[in-house]
């Protein structure tokens, strides 16, 4: 019970350090910014076809998209530059606690503040959204004009049938708000462990080389540059769904039963797997860590 009230005290402790903190300010405000640009085609679309929107289309037609989530867990970049969190009163609480019960409350914080930025452009996209909208669980007639005409090509919008005939808005809401957590905590969870070993411009950089990685298997480039037949284009397809970190966390690109695809639940399984590796290397690599600290200020 000690540890846990220990791990805790950590968790509030960074989030006391939110207070009139400008670079969170300036992450949220980043992410409501970018979660209007991204669902203003879809309310705007439904207003001019003077059709109904459910509550939750434009965050399930928006961030079921893979190149949505990696725009918005590029802005966690900044939420969590600072990390590992080493400041003057690190000193005070590691002779009182153990480095394990800090760097758990440090992933504490890391889970929890993520969840609270996802939270907060679920509930953007829901404002924006609310004056068009109603709250039942049945897709609009926006989405069925959505979904089986060319609009969404018009319009870029990424609406895609498949997620409009096999599942219900709260479910997909739910499969899609999970998918984009485990994506941007695993991309949190490199920039720490990185962070640890090697250093804050190591974190960056191996954060952004995964989100690259991520986007270049999303595309269809090497096909075109390959001059692939549609048999072998079929197959890389299924290759890159199950490479992609990007692909894996896109709703429509999943097995609903019918190809060769990872299912949502092999999804899951292999995020949650990666993020429970990479915490356990970030606790053996900051009990190895070198602190020093100079007066108050911390150099690494």
């Amino acid at each position: 019970m000690n540890s846990i009230r220990q791990i805790l005290m950590v968790t509030r402790l960074h989030f006391g350090r939110w207070r009139r903190n400008p670079r969170v300010i300036l992450s949220f405000l980043l992410a409501a910014v970018l979660s209007f640009l991204l669902t203003e085609k879809v309310v705007t679309f439904a207003i001019e076809q003077g059709r109904t929107l459910q509550i939750f289309e434009p965050f399930v037609w928006v961030f079921g998209d893979g190149i949505s989530i990696l725009l918005i867990s590029l802005i966690l970049i900044l939420l969590f530059a600072d990390m590992p969190f080493l400041d003057g009163s690190v000193p005070y609480y590691l002779i009182r606690i153990r480095v394990r019960t800090w760097v758990l409350g440090q992933m504490l914080y890391l889970i929890l503040a993520t969840l609270i930025y996802l939270i907060w452009i679920l509930g953007i996209t829901m404002l924006f959204a609310a004056p068009q909208s109603f709250s039942g669980n049945l897709w609009s007639p926006t989405a069925a004009l959505l979904g089986y005409s060319d609009y969404s090509d018009v319009l870029s919008i990424p609406a895609v049938m498949k997620t409009f005939e096999l599942s219900r808005p709260y479910a997909c809401t739910r499969a899609i708000f999970l998918l984009t957590l485990l994506y941007a905590l695993a991309s949190v969870m490199i920039m720490y462990f990185f962070n640890v070993k090697k250093g804050r411009l190591a974190g960056i950089v191996s954060v952004s080389v995964f989100h690259l990685f991520g986007f270049l298997l999303n595309s269809d480039w090497l096909s075109i540059v390959m001059q692939l037949g549609e048999k072998e284009s079929y197959r890389a397809n299924i290759v890159r769904g199950w490479l992609s970190p990007l692909r894996q966390v896109t709703y429509p690109m999943h097995n609903f039963g019918y190809d060769s695809l990872p299912a949502l639940a092999d999804t899951y399984r292999i995020f949650a797997a990666g993020i429970l590796i990479l915490a356990i290397l970030v606790i053996r690599g900051m009990k190895r860590y070198n602190f020093q600290f100079i007066g108050m200020d911390e150099e690494t």
